[in-house]
């Protein structure tokens, strides 16, 4: 029987376009997903949007669309749609917390969470940050600001909630978090997480009564489901049932603690095996500046796939840095990385073998079956999408090497057309490596490369 593989995305807020810091994070999933798929796993991959909640409220009357937000989000989510296809990303479903099978299941999720004694009415009082729309705690505020949103001030809330029961399950969380090493990655964000619980958990608001655009709570429409209890519980309304629990969460690391505390803990509570691991990604920045939707800093991966194509977009932002480190992103250092490695590394290996082959009219065995190499298997399983491909971009220069040592168009007979199918089974390899990284191009080279004839083509990487 096939193992079944599932892995999910955060799904991003309403209030604008997605913007390449968040198609990053789609990326690595989907090399995830391709890969699984390569290997014959079953696989389901889940993303899409956020929308509800007050940032979709204030967006929506920004537009002009205050007494038709659903208007809004949709026009939205169309968008992020096709920002996410631009690049290439193979979701099975893009959810949206608006979808009628969502907000069912959110109903049914509370009123478990409800039967176990985990919610209560009470008031809140306290610090609320409208750009991560969460509660914070004084810990989590530096000089006075949310460190991940120090453009807007924090609100001081007072209203009447219903609350979860959080701290509940602080010695659940921090057990399971010690016991499993897999649950939380990268190791510091781990610790983070169980430097959080030792400062003691709260119990948390999870309805808003001053907020309209939201599922209304069950048996109390006055109050909306809190935006973070509502859009957790995308993962489980979005799939099929059979590939609960999720095998991979990623997100980015302004979201973990709500990923790795109270989504567990509402999991617990309602009766629900927990996911395997939550992924934690490190951030982009555009030109050496945060990348924000509120400070206007941001650039679509559309308008870089229309410069560059998809698949050198995607090298980039998986080979120029590890999934859990912040990293940098332009123009130029994709047009740097794409002159390098793409056109003169893997596009001129690709046309020179080729065009050596065509021209003595070689035939060469088809390759029916292939494996990952096994270092680049090791690195995706390990999350190390940098170094599979650092191992990959190695072979290319080391067969280059070989090309410029051995000088194959002065051969002839029986070396040259030895060298030259050791070549191309080694270009084989290299293409097979790489369909989850840069699917068009690994699909073009296995179809040039399958023999028995090998025909040379038009550039992969033509000049910018």
């Amino acid at each position: 029987m096939r193992k079944k593989f599932y892995v999910t995305t955060a799904i991003d807020y309403i209030n604008d376009v997605i913007h390449i810091g968040h198609i990053y994070q789609k990326v690595i999933a989907d090399v995830f997903a391709r890969y699984h798929r390569i290997v014959g796993n079953r696989v389901f991959f889940l993303t899409g949007t956020d929308e509800h909640g007050s940032k979709a409220e204030i967006a929506a009357t920004a537009a002009g669309l205050a007494k038709n937000v659903k208007e809004f989000v949709d026009k939205i989510a169309r968008k992020d749609i096709e920002e996410q296809k631009s690049i290439g990303v193979s979701f099975d479903r893009f959810i949206r917390t608006t979808d009628p099978d969502h907000i069912k299941f959110v109903k049914i999720f509370w009123k478990k969470t409800a039967r176990a004694g985990d919610i209560y009415s009470g008031e809140y009082e306290g610090i609320y940050c409208g750009g991560c729309e969460a509660y914070l705690s004084k810990s989590e505020i530096e000089e006075g600001r949310c460190p991940f949103h120090p453009e807007q001030k924090p609100q001081i809330v007072k209203e009447k909630n219903y609350f979860f029961r959080l701290s509940k399950y602080s010695s659940f969380l921090k057990k399971h978090i010690q016991q499993n090493p897999n649950f939380i990655w990268p190791e510091s964000r781990k610790n983070e997480m169980l430097s959080f619980i030792k400062e003691g958990l709260q119990d948390i608001p999870i309805s808003r009564s001053k907020i309209r655009w939201g599922i209304p709570v069950p048996g109390d429409p006055k109050q909306t489901v809190y935006v973070w209890f509502d859009a957790l519980i995308n993962y489980l309304s979005g799939a099929p049932t059979s590939f609960w629990p999720a095998d991979v969460h990623v997100l980015g690391k302004d979201n973990t603690r709500f990923h790795t505390l109270l989504w567990p803990a509402m999991l617990r509570s309602a009766g629900y095996p927990l996911p395997k691991t939550v992924l934690v990604n490190g951030f982009l920045t555009l030109n050496g500046q945060k990348i924000s939707k509120s400070l206007g800093n941001i650039i679509r991966a559309s308008e870089l796939v229309q410069k560059f194509g998809a698949d050198p977009v995607r090298y980039y932002l998986l080979a120029s840095k590890p999934i859990d480190t912040d990293g940098d992103v332009s123009e130029g250092k994709i047009a740097e990385a794409y002159r390098a490695d793409l056109a003169n590394g893997l596009g001129n290996l690709v046309s020179r073998v080729a065009k050596l082959a065509e021209k003595i009219d070689l035939e060469v065995p088809q390759k029916k079956s292939f494996d990952f190499s096994p270092e680049v298997e090791e690195s995706i399983e390990r999350f190390r999408l940098d170094e599979a491909l650092s191992f990959v971009w190695k072979r290319i220069s080391e067969v280059n090497r070989k090309i410029n040592q051995e000088k194959p168009w002065e051969l002839t007979g029986k070396k040259l057309t030895n060298f030259l199918s050791w070549a191309i089974n080694e270009i084989r390899q290299i293409a097979f490596d790489l369909q989850p990284f840069m699917p068009t191009s690994a699909e073009k080279i296995l179809n040039q490369f399958k023999g028995p004839k090998i025909k040379a083509k038009k550039p992969l990487f033509p000049r910018l």
